[in-house]
């Protein structure tokens, strides 16, 4: 965490800018905000707003064109390639709009191969898995390659892939996007639990359905925070 104020998260003055065809284009403009440990927010906008380019950069998939960003306490553009794939594997749990994994592999087998890339010890792999697959309430499936789950258990299990590092940040883009109402509605419940047992996740969407379950939403519009803003806390 950052030493001076406990964040989780700083992005400080964050742009990106790139160069297509000779013409320049801004995907961020000056992007600043905080985001504490524990917290569960949003982040919302229009087509084009700039989401994406902001999630890759929080997940060191992508590096800002100025300003700076720190995760942990650590300025990532000071970090060497090998500093940002430790990062990546350890730091940071990604859930995507499509559930990448593996067609012939188990749930087991997908959920574990974070720990394998990891190194960890077989014994250890196996009890983190088991964990992570009971976190998300699917022990009972654990032996099912994809085609035999429903695309609600398989982001359930893409799920359980990101939680099993004990990741600091669960980053989700457009987690409910490839599932139909209810189903999303049963993720959102389910990151609703993680966050309460203490997970920080960070959701890219632009269905207001799924920032009305979080705590905070960072609305992008060309660029810039139009606005953030937090809920008030229930009693």
């Amino acid at each position: 965490m950052n030493p001076q104020d406990g964040s989780l998260i700083r992005a400080e003055n964050i742009w990106k800018v790139y160069e297509l065809e000779k013409q320049e284009v801004r995907a961020l403009q000056g992007v600043s905000f905080t985001v504490m440990p524990n917290e569960f927010m949003a982040i919302m906008g229009p087509s084009g707003s700039g989401k994406s380019t902001l999630m890759n950069i929080l997940g060191c998939l992508d590096t800002p064109t100025d300003g700076k960003y720190h995760l942990n306490g650590r300025l990532v553009s000071a970090l060497t390639e090998n500093e940002l794939a430790h990062i990546r594997n350890r730091e940071i749990g990604f859930v995507f709009q499509v559930f990448n994994l593996l067609p012939r592999a188990t749930a087991f087998r997908n959920i574990e191969l974070p720990l394998i890339y990891k190194g960890t010890k077989k014994g250890d792999r196996e009890a983190r898995v088991r964990r992570a697959l009971e976190m998300v309430e699917m022990s009972a499936r654990m032996t099912h390659r994809p085609s035999e789950l429903s695309g609600g258990e398989r982001q359930r299990v893409a799920i359980a892939r990101a939680l099993v590092n004990e990741p600091s940040l669960i980053l989700a883009d457009e987690p409910t996007g490839n599932l139909d109402s209810r189903t999303g509605s049963e993720i959102i419940n389910l990151f609703r639990k993680l966050h309460d047992q203490g997970n920080t996740i960070i959701i890219v969407s632009h269905d207001k359905e799924i920032a009305d379950q979080t705590q905070r939403v960072v609305f992008l519009r060309d660029g810039k925070i139009e606005w953030d803003r937090r809920r008030a806390k229930e009693t």
